[in-house]
């Protein structure tokens, strides 16, 4: 194997150049989007490609928009008011100037009611640090949220901001004011556009959906779907190809049929089984890379069983065999998952941590495809990599050569 030859699929980090895969149509819409001046929020379970795909759509907007100017903020680990508008302030005068002399022209400008604390990092590594003291915050928060505007309009730019976990600032103090002030103030600018995006599905559902909460209709709500099956076969084989080996066509359909098309696992697995193939992957290096993949995944799966309480994975246990009715006594009983009370109680939590969902013939379905193949080894026994049901449409050899 050629050892200066890297692997052609990605995880864990944030896919925009050669790995980003068949998002096409996502990409033109969400450009589209950007570049109208439409705020757009992108909902979609953890791991389906949301921060890749705005990733990707900001670089071409940097390589051919002169006149748009983008902002990516991680609020990840931002914690209150002040950690936000210390980042968001630097962000955006670090996307709307290039010199360092320009952002403390920037700060002196549009700042000065603030007297921000400026610090400029030295070479290598120049980088703009600003702190605020919160009495100053407090003051002048509406002239925060509209800095953006501001700087737009005074240098004849449109600005594109991309706020990754929004969802996270639900947890500041007073959250529900600095709601108000956020939707008030951003839907009024001409030359800003926002799009909002995040891991936790049901928390931004709450927060865009709800009609009683400010953020109601902010934007166009952009639903991210899966990648197709096809499209992932095709770009596993030419990822293969490119990279000077070659995958039995019947291993590249299963790799997304198994992972149901989940863009983190899909690439994982595929990254498994090319990592441990020397010439052609074939079934072994297949159930090979899968035996990795689980493993290098069950730490976490065992910890989020420890946070469950019985009844939850019980609940569990019951959508594993694709229970239809859980409130049915029948069921009920079976996994001793309690009363129709708390089984709407443990559905609520569970989806909420976007560990299950209902999927659309209505029957819950666990999101994590890796986690629910674990969890029926776990608890069932079942080997991984059978499932009738799953290879129902591929020839009884493959079947066959799967239960082995």
């Amino acid at each position: 194997m050629n050892q200066d030859v890297f692997s052609p699929f990605i995880f864990g980090n944030t896919v925009s150049t050669k790995s980003f895969t068949n998002r096409e149509e996502e990409a033109l819409k969400l450009s589209r989007n950007l570049l109208g001046g439409i705020n757009t929020i992108i909902i979609s379970p953890r791991r389906w490609g949301k921060s890749s795909l705005v990733e990707k759509v900001v670089l071409d907007i940097q390589k051919t928009e002169k006149l748009h100017k983008t902002v990516v903020i991680d609020l990840f680990t931002i914690s209150n008011e002040t950690e936000f508008f210390e980042v968001f302030t630097r962000e955006i005068i670090k996307a709307t100037s290039t010199k360092w002399q320009d952002w403390m022209d920037d700060v002196k400008q549009f700042l000065h009611h603030l007297v921000p604390s400026v610090q400029i990092g030295v070479k290598p590594n120049i980088d703009l640090t600003i702190k605020y003291d919160w009495e100053k915050i407090v003051q002048h928060t509406d002239e925060l949220l509209d800095l953006p505007e501001r700087i737009a309009k005074a240098k004849g730019i449109n600005l594109i901001i991309c706020l990754d976990e929004f969802q996270n600032l639900t947890s500041f103090p007073e959250f529900e004011r600095f709601e108000k002030k956020m939707r008030a103030i951003w839907q009024r600018q001409k030359q800003v556009t926002y799009c909002l995006y995040g891991s936790k599905r049901h928390m931004l559902s709450d927060i865009f959906n709800n009609k009683s909460k400010p953020f109601y209709r902010f934007g166009d709500l952009f639903l991210l779907p899966k990648i197709k099956e096809e499209k992932w076969v095709s770009f596993i084989q030419q990822s293969f190809r490119e990279t000077g080996k070659k995958i039995e066509p019947v291993i590249a359909r299963i790799i997304p049929m198994i992972m149901r098309n989940h863009s983190w696992y899909v690439q994982q697995l595929s990254h498994y089984v090319w990592n441990t193939t020397d010439k052609i992957a074939r079934f072994d290096q297949f159930a090979h890379a899968l035996d990795e993949l689980i493993y290098a995944n069950q730490p976490l799966y065992q910890r989020e069983i420890e946070g469950l309480s019985n009844t939850q994975v019980n609940l569990l246990k019951a959508v594993t065999m694709q229970e239809k009715q859980l409130t049915s006594t029948r069921v009920m009983q079976r996994y001793n998952i309690g009363t129709p009370r708390n089984v709407s109680k443990n559905k609520e939590i569970l989806a909420g941590n976007d560990m299950i969902h209902k999927g659309e013939d209505g029957i819950y379905e666990f999101l994590d495809p890796a986690f629910e193949l674990w969890f029926r080894k776990q608890y069932f026994k079942i080997p991984w990599i059978i499932s009738e049901e799953t290879l129902k449409d591929y020839d009884h050899s493959v079947i066959e050569k799967l239960k082995s």
